[in-house]
């Protein structure tokens, strides 16, 4: 049987920060996710599964249930450990397809997390975990339509999961651990209700997307749509080299993020945009700083600059502005559209000018790639 073709990622149309912002998570899951909210129509589910579908096939342990990855032992599951203890050294290897997991608005909180057989572990003394949705999503991307309408209580497990990269499911005294590191996406009509402010924070980016309103777009929106439904293959083969380049690209940024350093004044840079902004708490300086170190990486840089603080902050704090001193006012979003502006507009100083926070690589701004 065909597997069904998915719209290109690289054939979207315009909403180039929903595009940012999925792209930033997919190289650093660590970031936190993403929440698309907008009308109906907005193409925000296409561009989640055109992601997953775009990213490269990732190395797994053999037979593992929950793709561990063969190259970090300290992260495996349970059972991963379990083999290896019992001297099968090394595991072996398989690659397998980015996974992509739906989540359903029904879902219960056994559904997420899985289940420990109680009963089983009682008579038979052996212990048996059935899988959730967090073990099929490690290492892929988990997409969550309506997530406004899910129970606040599984969305802080989503959330928890997502912040920490590990799923712990204890019962009776019987405990199963395994990965949870994977890409969070929710999507929303605001019209249909809103997220509490404690879980809209919990979203590392938001992003607010409208229907396009300059005409050539839209008319590109309705070409490529009525080619993609009259032949789905052509239309992908046609966008196949823009899907491999940026999924290379992806690729390199992954490897090379850990390698993105930061000065002190890149710190106070971020702590003055988030402290003049009256920002509540601490998550949105360390998403701001993931974010911009991705955002470097997927340029190809290994340092950060303003320019990347800036579009790191256009997807951290308009949400948390909004839930903040300045709800009842535009005063908030005009302030951090002009500061973040002004970040863009400056210069980069010279590392002789600046003091380190950890070492670093000198900057070959030559290399330099066009941002998305």
């Amino acid at each position: 049987m065909n597997q069904k073709v998915i719209f290109p990622f690289t054939a979207l149309v315009g909403q180039e920060r929903m595009v940012r912002a999925l792209i930033l998570n997919a190289v650093d899951p660590r970031i936190g996710g993403v929440l698309i909210r907008g009308e109906r129509g907005t193409a925000k589910s296409t561009a989640a599964r055109a992601l997953a579908a775009l990213l490269p096939p990732i190395e797994v342990v053999e037979n593992c249930r929950f793709n561990c990855d063969p190259t970090k032992p300290t992260t495996w599951c349970t059972e991963c450990q379990e083999r290896f203890v019992a001297g099968e050294d090394p595991l072996p290897h398989a690659h397998h397809v980015t996974p992509f997991v739906n989540l359903p608005v029904s879902a219960t909180e056994d559904r997420v997390i899985g289940t420990l057989d109680i009963e089983r572990a009682i008579q038979k003394g052996e212990r048996h975990f059935e899988p959730g949705v967090l073990a099929a999503a490690n290492r892929g991307l988990l997409y969550i339509d309506e997530v406004n309408l899910l129970d606040d209580h599984v969305v802080d497990i989503l959330l928890d999961s997502a912040a920490m990269g590990v799923n712990v499911v204890e019962r009776e005294g019987i405990s199963f651990s395994h990965p949870a590191r994977f890409i969070l996406v929710g999507t929303m009509n605001p019209e249909e209700g809103d997220l509490r402010p404690q879980l809209l924070d919990r979203f590392a980016f938001s992003v607010e997307i409208r229907g396009i309103l300059d005409k050539s777009q839209r008319v590109e929106i309705m070409r490529r749509n009525i080619a993609f439904e009259s032949d789905p293959e052509t239309f992908r083969q046609h966008f196949l080299p823009q899907e491999l380049e940026l999924s290379r690209q992806i690729e390199q940024a992954r490897q090379l993020v850990e390698e993105v350093s930061f000065t002190q004044r890149d710190l106070l840079i971020i702590a003055d945009l988030t402290t003049s902004m009256e920002v509540d708490g601490h998550r949105s300086d360390l998403v701001i700083l993931k974010a911009a170190r991705a955002q470097a990486a997927f340029e190809g840089r290994t340092r950060i600059t303003p320019r990347d603080i800036a579009l790191a902050a256009e997807l951290a704090l308009p949400h948390r502005v909004k839930a903040g001193p300045f709800r009842k006012s535009e005063a908030g979003a005009e302030m951090l559209n002009a500061k973040i502006a002004d970040l863009k507009m400056q210069t980069i100083l010279t590392p002789a000018e600046e003091e380190p926070t950890e070492q670093e690589q000198p900057q070959d701004d030559s290399k330099k790639k066009v941002t998305r």
